[in-house]
């Protein structure tokens, strides 16, 4: 394994830790829901032998600490703290790439909208934006009733409501059983941002429309994508959306929405043949 190499960035409200590994054009991956750079790792690994690959903890996560007390978090400062990171790591280099997943995704849209010109091609895979979809208020509703649960009940009751919510994804349930020490760490830490994540980010980042007069002027270089275990459920349903919108084809990852844990070696396959 190749050890990436660590670094700091000060941003305003908070200091990101990022890590660099790899070679060739710029490959961002943004997690989502409370993951950080570790969950990445195997991915990433996979990847570098053709990409500068750079991973981090989003603004609030893991290593990643905010400048004061947790607030609520928005969508367009963390697709500038994005912007930022590409411009520290490249900052005269030739457009990026950029994944991003569940409400990562939303922010590698976001990035989009507001710095295209930075970007060669952005993969979205499963972003929750569900504003998007012609029964957004029911979405909103479910989302808002998630929120509540853990305002009230805590995380454990919210994210069992959550994943009730979102549906039973088809084939067989993956085996994490067998996770190295390091991926046991990092599920133990990202395990730390849940409630971050459910009270700070959940209802903020499902309620985000992005602009879509300026996706649609860039929509060359945005790939809808999701898992082909999510098929027609709530968090799939974005994405295809956006397919429709856009007359291309949906691509399709191993696993489903966390597919990227589930099925690492597969996904990078994946993720490197679009990127090719």
């Amino acid at each position: 394994m190749t050890e990436p190499v660590v670094h700091l960035l000060k941003v305003p409200g908070a200091t990101l830790r990022y890590e660099v590994r790899g070679t060739g054009p710029v490959l961002l991956l943004i997690a989502g829901g409370g993951g950080d750079a570790g969950i990445f790792e195997p991915v990433a690994e996979a990847l570098a032998d053709r990409f500068t690959v750079v991973t981090y903890d989003p603004r609030g996560h893991s290593r990643s600490p905010l400048d004061g007390p947790d607030v609520d978090q928005c969508v367009g400062t963390q697709a500038e703290d994005a912007y930022r990171l590409l411009d520290r790591v490249a900052p005269e280099g030739p457009p990026a790439y950029v994944f991003g997943t569940s409400s990562g995704a939303i922010v590698a849209v976001e990035l989009l909208t507001r710095h295209p010109d930075r970007l060669a091609k952005v993969v979205a895979h499963e972003p929750v934006l569900v504003s998007l979809l012609p029964d957004a208020a029911d979405q909103h509703a479910f989302f808002g009733q998630v929120v509540s649960t853990f305002h009230r009940a805590g995380v454990g009751a919210a994210m069992a409501e959550m994943g009730a919510g979102c549906g039973e994804e088809r084939g067989e349930k993956p085996d994490l059983s067998g996770l190295s020490p390091r991926m046991t760490a990092t599920f133990q830490r990202v395990q730390g941002n849940a409630a971050f994540f459910l009270g700070r980010i959940l209802g903020q980042f499902s309620a985000h429309v992005p602009d879509l007069a300026q996706l649609d002027a860039h929509a060359g270089k945005l790939v809808p994508a999701a898992g082909w275990a999510s098929y027609g459920l709530r968090l799939y349903r974005p994405a295809a959306w956006l397919a429709e919108r856009y007359g291309v084809a949906l691509a399709e990852f191993p696993g489903g929405h966390v597919g990227v844990v589930s099925h690492p070696g597969e996904f990078a396959l994946e993720l490197g043949e679009l990127l090719r």
